[in-house]
């Protein structure tokens, strides 16, 4: 009769052995992966001949200097000025009900062609022109949305 196993072993491979099986495995890749490679190569080589890699290189052996200067300039008060009102307006056009902003800009895409229109017309307008223009339903209800985006204005300034 065999005896019974009782311990079971792992065979270990010698570091050569190791070697040659990853060798094995990236020449199977290199196989495989043979036009990406190709790729990434020309790619490479058209970013080395247009010197890119070499000022990318720079950049990352100067990175401590760049992050510095960066920063700097970062936190200059033209550049913190722009942050800070830009975030400002952003919240305000967030505010504002998208309908509102259509209908404006349409209203002002219509007034843009209408002044296009008549552009090169030298008649001057006179002061009873501009009384008989008061009188034109559309030129009114300019004045009138106009007139109240001031009184909304005022009102917004005297609270600050």
């Amino acid at each position: 009769m065999a005896t019974p196993i009782t311990q079971i072993s792992k065979r270990q491979l010698t570091p050569e052995e190791e070697k040659e099986k990853k060798l094995g495995e990236l020449e199977t890749l290199l196989v495989q992966q043979d036009q990406a490679l190709n790729k990434i190569l020309e790619i490479t080589g058209e970013l080395n001949d247009a010197g890119i890699l070499d000022a990318v290189r720079a950049m990352v052996k100067a990175r401590e200097n760049l992050t510095g200067i960066a920063v700097h300039q970062a936190s200059r008060e033209p550049v913190t000025n722009l942050i800070n009102n830009a975030m400002k307006a952003a919240a305000v056009v967030t505010a504002i009900d998208p309908n509102t902003t259509a209908r404006l800009m349409d209203s002002v895409k219509g007034g843009l062609d209408e002044a296009e229109l008549h552009r090169d017309n030298p008649k001057k307008i006179g002061v009873f022109g501009l009384v008989k223009a008061l009188r034109d339903p559309d030129v009114n209800r300019s004045l009138k949305f106009g007139i109240n985006f001031l009184r909304g204005m005022g009102r917004e300034l005297g609270r600050k």
